[in-house]
């Protein structure tokens, strides 16, 4: 059980929890996780953490297929530019290892952005806040839990 996990247990939101064996060597853990799942890669999303230019942090969820837009995120998030953060701030204010970090549950709940693609789709997956395990909701649910905003932040179509 991961905080994310509890996260949507309490709240009681329609959630699945999907579990796979996490491959060590592997080069992108979204993408493993879109192909060990058999889930299109739209509609699995990575959770990113980015540090803005007053350095407060920031999360944006987006798609494992495409890219996090910098620029777009800090237009979102109110601030001029944005880079991504330190592994180490990263694992420190979320509580998660990388490859495992969640939007749910983290120690230090950052606002987020989720990309507006999510809105396509009636249910995402996202980390679970373990690498190998999965839940999938709809993002509805996931914007309301973290009370996020939607906003156009991939790099690329």
């Amino acid at each position: 059980m991961t905080p994310a996990i509890e996260i949507a247990k309490k709240h009681k939101i329609d959630f699945e929890v999907h579990e796979y064996h996490h491959d060590t060597n592997s080069e992108s853990y979204g993408l493993e996780a879109a192909q060990k799942l058999g889930v299109p890669t739209e509609q699995v999303f990575k959770t990113l953490v980015v540090s803005l230019d007053n350095q407060a942090l920031v999360v944006g969820v987006v798609p494992v297929s495409s890219m996090l837009s910098m620029k777009l995120i800090a237009k979102a998030a109110g601030a001029k530019k944005a880079h991504m953060a330190e592994a180490l701030v990263v694992e420190r204010s979320s509580g998660y290892v990388l490859g495992g970090v969640s939007p749910l549950g983290q120690k230090k709940p950052l606002p987020t952005v989720i990309d507006i693609s999510a809105q396509q789709h009636q249910r995402i997956y996202i980390s679970a806040g373990k690498r190998g395990v999965d839940i999938s909701l709809s993002p509805a649910d996931l914007q309301r839990l973290l009370k996020a905003t939607f906003a156009d932040i991939c790099a690329q179509r």
